[in-house]
């Protein structure tokens, strides 16, 4: 063997054997962080909790929607739902999903996948903050996708459009940063300085529309979550700036 390959080889797996013995070190004395969602026991379940996603919401009716079985068993054992869909009087409806993770972050994945696997084409991505009033008005980042798709209705195709909005929450962060990077940084600083896994929650907002309505959906959706985030998610963000009308008013 050439003395040079060997010697990398040697490198090779000195560096393996020190990211192994790192990682196990760093499981033996890791703790789960706190959530950023509110949660319920679920009676005889010992891994899962429920979260608790809020049954009134201005202006809408909801109930709860059973989380597909296939999800639950594609996902960690230890892996917490809480979905609803809520329908407004005129009938415009939405679905609100949260996904918790536990021990095992593999829980938390990139919602393009499951989007594309729906049959949803991803047309554009973009960033966005909604204004949350409550408990201190602040802005909530968030990724908005606009989606499409076909529909059979009566026996033929109807294109349709879907707004999905998506961030993510544990007990010490928000992120809305698409690429997941932030939050896995932050996850990796957290887990070497202090041990703590952070729980992070995975939170969706999704409404289907016909072409040409995409921003007044994404306009209601905005003011449904502006009243149901503050029901369901306990950590907030920095206060937002007072715009200088506001400062002289308040004088």
């Amino acid at each position: 063997m050439n003395r040079r390959v060997w010697i990398w080889s040697v490198v090779t797996a000195l560096l393996m054997a020190g990211t192994a013995f790192l990682l196990a070190e760093l499981r033996g004395r890791q703790r789960l962080g706190e959530s950023g969602v509110r949660t319920r026991p679920i009676p005889g379940e010992t891994l899962r909790v429920e979260v608790e996603l809020p049954e009134v919401v201005p202006g809408y009716r909801s109930e709860p929607v059973a989380v597909q079985q296939e999800v639950v068993e594609a996902l960690p054992a230890d892996t917490s739902f809480g979905q609803r869909i809520y329908r407004g009087e005129d009938g415009f409806e939405l679905l609100l999903n949260v996904v918790l993770m536990g021990t095992d972050r593999t829980s938390i994945h990139k919602p393009q996948f499951c989007l594309v696997g729906a049959g949803w084409r991803i047309d554009e991505t973009v960033t966005d903050r909604i204004r949350i009033p409550r408990p201190h008005p602040y802005d909530l980042p968030v990724v908005k996708l606009l989606t499409s798709r076909e529909m059979t209705v009566q026996g033929r195709a109807v294109p349709v459009r879907g707004v999905y909005v998506y961030w993510f929450v544990c007990g010490d962060g928000l992120s809305g940063e698409p690429t997941g990077w932030e939050r896995m940084w932050w996850m990796a600083r957290e887990l070497v300085t202090r041990g703590v896994l952070q729980r992070w929650a995975y939170v969706t907002c999704f409404a289907v529309c016909a072409p040409g309505r995409e921003e007044a959906t994404y306009e209601r959706m905005k003011a449904f979550l502006a009243e149901a985030v503050p029901e369901f998610q306990t950590v907030p963000g920095p206060p937002a700036p007072v715009a200088a009308g506001n400062q002289e008013g308040a004088q």
